[in-house]
């Protein structure tokens, strides 16, 4: 089994970790109370990680790829998110929920034509799952797509897509009801199926973007389909097994969306034990202070834990052995610990922490979120019984 260690990383992840770091600190760092403030969209900062090569890290060279794997990608997302959670879930979901299901699922012909344009950073592909009625219930999709004419037609709505309606997103990739199947009890049972749509097809609509609490810098929009034609060669995957495959994508997700938590908690920690040292109060720094030395060390074993969780579900993963509950167990701690450290960040910051120009307060707004996107904590305990045999 192949197996990663915090602290001792092969040479070839711990310089890629190095190098993101380098970039988060003097690149991302300095402009991201900027961005945030003006709810805008990091292109330039996009285009520099597409240079580096961080849109292309799992994938196979001849498709414009890296040639590395998932856990070099978690790495890059866990060194981004220490300064800007934003950029981060921008990365995570353009790599892990928009290119990830074609390099899974695609034929030749479909990661031909559309990995190099996403692994290169100059284009972004959404997932687009979820519906007003579908979320945590992802079965229940009435996005529907009928086949007339060698052509899909598709007419629906998803909800909370990232990346989706950007300068640079070239296309969403969207579950939709594509008939019924008689289910082993003999019922009948919606088939859902995985459709491609390239952005500028007419009928699809990318609406307003969403006025959000944090991630003010991420793009997010509602998304419409009126009559939407694709043609039939743009499913993606088996016809039936789009809930299917995306499952496996929302598996994998999870280890990276963990390695977001653990960027942002581990942020809060560097950010407060600088504070702590500088903040002089009665006479000395409030670091002298045992509340405060225990606050911060309880901040640091929630990070040690939350890595060493999404360190054990990425090397599962690697080594092509069952990760699922792994998995949902690193998003479910990292996502608290991420929660808790802002939270105890603010409060060690005083009315510093509830300055928006401060990273903790960003921290704060953009934290919860990790509780609730890519399946709630309530999702992962559900995961979690299932995999112990509860269910």
């Amino acid at each position: 089994m192949i197996t990663f260690m915090p602290g001792q990383l092969p040479e070839e992840y711990e310089s890629l970790r190095q190098q993101v770091a380098k970039f988060s600190d003097e690149e991302v760092a300095p402009v991201s109370a900027e961005l945030d403030a003006k709810h805008e969209f990091p292109y330039k900062l996009v285009a520099k990680m597409g240079q580096m090569g961080l849109f292309g890290l799992p994938f196979d060279e001849k498709y414009g790829g890296m040639g590395g794997d998932y856990f070099a990608l978690c790495l890059a997302i866990e060194e981004l998110a220490r300064n800007n959670q934003s950029l981060a879930i921008t990365l995570e979901a353009g790599v892990s929920l928009g290119a990830m299901p074609i390099y899974r699922f695609g034929t030749e012909e479909q990661k031909q034509e559309w990995l190099p344009k996403l692994t290169d950073g100059s284009g972004l592909a959404a997932f687009g799952l979820t519906e007003a009625e579908a979320g945590s219930d992802a079965g229940g999709t009435k996005t529907k797509a009928v086949l007339e004419n060698g052509e899909w037609v598709i007419n629906g709505s998803k909800q909370f897509i990232t990346n989706s309606g950007t300068d640079i997103t070239r296309l969403v990739t969207a579950t939709a009801v594509t008939g019924t199947r008689t289910g082993r009890d003999g019922k009948e049972k919606p088939e859902i199926s995985t459709i491609m749509i390239p952005t500028g097809t007419p009928g699809f609509t990318a609406e307003p973007a969403y006025d959000k609490v944090g991630w003010n810098s991420s793009d997010t929009h509602p998304l419409t389909f009126d009559n939407v034609r694709v043609p039939e060669e743009n499913l993606l995957g088996e016809r039936g097994r789009g809930y299917a495959n995306f499952l496996r994508i929302l598996d994998e997700g999870r280890i990276a969306v963990a390695a977001l938590s653990v960027g942002a908690a581990q942020g809060c920690v560097d950010e407060s034990v600088r504070y702590a040292k500088e903040r002089v109060t009665f006479g000395k720094p409030i670091a002298n202070y045992q509340g405060i030395q225990f606050k911060i060390a309880r901040m640091e074993a929630r990070v040690v834990a939350a890595r060493a969780a999404y360190y054990l579900a990425a090397s599962r993963m690697e080594s092509g052995l069952p990760f699922k509950k792994e998995a949902a167990v690193a998003k479910l701690i990292a996502g608290d610990a991420a929660m808790d450290n802002a939270r105890d960040a603010t409060q060690i910051f005083g009315g510093y922490g509830f300055m928006n120009e401060y990273l903790v307060a960003r921290h704060y707004r953009d934290s919860k979120i990790l509780e609730v996107g890519e399946g709630t904590t309530e999702v992962q305990y559900m995961l979690i019984a299932r995999e112990l045999g509860l269910a």
